[in-house]
């Protein structure tokens, strides 16, 4: 590179191109969403943490996940609902790092989250007898630690490649944060490495694990049939469609932006994609798994009783 080139310090976010009146709207209801994200994931951590009940496998894991929600939205919200009322977008490099790094460490954590809720349901479902030793407590807190580790540490070798690049301009990110796709294309620097250890990471958190879950799912649904009473049925079966839909909308949504190949609209695409991803799933997570779930809804109501009068 050039020695007279002018390295930047900041980034500037481009977001959605929209009215002043529309971003305020949009402020207003993505604060509303985003606020009740944090208190449905917060009272999930609060059942699970005051009821014995749900001292479970199934419960520690979930526990995780509410975590993981919190952390991975605001990790994102908080700043796209600045930049919703600012007309200049901006973010400093190093913030922009920092906030890409844990993007991907808290979404590559969820993907191997949701992986040990698959085998803890296998398990519980397929081998009940062998339950209480397969899973035991130690065995969830490896399943758990693996899974954080692995994640941060797929997110440290991405950041660490980021960094080598040099960013010498354009500045605007055209995103609603600092996504990693689109802070490479502004790299003054062939990215190929980089490009080449998202996929291989994209198939080691999102296509393997895929394939694994769809593997002990129809062995799960194998047995479920196999089931003689229809209310054993249904107990099986409801035990493991809370999981299938968070499953689905977090994998599904994640290869789309990750896998599928560039295009010419695939920018709005993600931009949107990556709107759901940060706002909504951890949203609709403790919704799916609480109104779906007996066993929070009772824990719940438990503790409303017990709230003194």
């Amino acid at each position: 590179m050039g020695g007279n080139q002018t390295w930047i310090t900041e980034f500037i976010l481009v977001g959605f191109h929209l009215s002043l009146q529309m971003e305020v709207f949009l402020f207003s209801i993505f604060s509303l969403f985003y606020t009740f994200s944090l208190m449905a994931n917060g009272t999930i951590l609060g059942l699970i943490y005051l009821d014995s009940r749900l001292h479970t496998p199934m419960y520690f894991f979930l526990s995780h996940l509410a975590i993981l929600d919190i952390s991975y939205a605001s990790n994102n919200v908080p700043k796209m609902l600045g930049s919703l009322l600012k007309q200049k977008k901006t973010i400093p490099f190093v913030s922009c790092i920092i906030q890409t790094f844990l993007y991907l460490a808290f979404a590559a954590t969820e993907c191997l989250i949701l992986v040990a809720m698959s085998y803890d349901r296998y398990v519980a479902i397929c081998h009940p007898l062998q339950y209480t030793v397969i899973m035991s407590q130690r065995v969830c807190t490896v399943l758990a630690t693996t899974s954080w580790a692995c994640g941060f540490i797929l997110a440290l070798i991405h950041a660490i490649l980021l960094l080598r690049l040099p960013f010498c301009g354009p500045q605007e990110v055209n995103h609603l944060f600092c996504e990693i796709l689109s802070v490479l294309k502004l790299a003054c620097a062939d990215t190929w490495i980089n490009q080449a250890v998202i996929f291989a990471a994209s198939v080691f958190v999102l296509v393997g694990p895929l394939f694994m879950m769809l593997a002990s799912y129809t062995r799960i649904l194998w047995v479920i049939l196999k089931i003689q009473s229809g209310e054993g049925r249904r107990t099986a079966f409801s035990t493991c469609s809370s999981h299938l839909c968070v499953v689905g909308l977090f994998f599904g949504i994640a290869m789309v932006v990750y896998m599928v190949p560039n295009s010419n609209q695939r920018e709005e695409l993600e931009k949107m994609l990556s709107l759901f991803h940060s706002l909504f799933n951890p949203m609709l997570n403790p919704l799916i798994y609480s109104l779906r779930n007996a066993q929070v809804k009772a824990a719940f109501y438990r503790a409303l009783k017990k709230r003194p009068t």
